[in-house]
């Protein structure tokens, strides 16, 4: 129901990060990162005359090994509303794991489990498909502390072989 105020300064990119790139616009230490592959790309010389790393920013961060959604932009009043823990936006997660599931282990998450820094409990959790070995899940979760994802599956034993972030909020 409000009006939505359209400026042509801003600028909104949804980026799938692949495996291996930093979650910065810069690095010192020369590692491959985001603002690399902005800049190789091109991709913002039709928005900015002038330096494209200084002007946006990554919401999202993810870690080196994982892969998925980021978004790149230069609103810093979305940026904070998507990744604030007090808006609760959902980010959602496709992992890959070795073993078998327990059937519990869903209503367990949901209920929370104790880490180091806290108790962690996901918004959702679904087995998405399951082989000899290899079981493949969705999870959901509101929170962004480090490696949460990666944390809560190593401490219940099924550490993660591939992580990929799908949804940030509805995108």
């Amino acid at each position: 129901g409000s009006r939505i105020v359209l400026n042509d300064d801003m600028v909104y990119l949804a980026l799938n990060k692949p495996r291996g790139l930093l979650s910065t616009m810069s690095d010192d230490m020369a590692r491959p990162c985001v603002g690399d592959l902005i800049v190789e790309r091109g991709i913002m010389e039709e928005h900015f005359d002038g330096n494209a790393r200084s002007r946006l920013f990554h919401v999202g961060r993810l870690d080196a090994e994982t892969e998925g959604l980021l978004f790149l932009m230069n609103d810093g009043d979305l940026g904070h509303r998507l990744m604030h823990p007090s808006y609760e936006v959902e980010k959602t997660y496709m992992a890959e794991v070795m073993g078998q599931l327990p059937r519990d282990l869903g209503k367990r998450m949901r209920a929370g489990i104790e880490l180091d820094d806290g108790v962690v409990a996901v918004d959702s959790f679904k087995l998405i498909d399951s082989t000899p070995g290899r079981s493949m899940i969705e999870l959901k979760i509101h929170e962004g502390r480090k490696h949460v994802v990666r944390r809560l599956l190593d401490e219940v034993g099924f550490p993660v072989q591939r992580l990929v972030r799908t949804a940030i909020g509805d995108v």
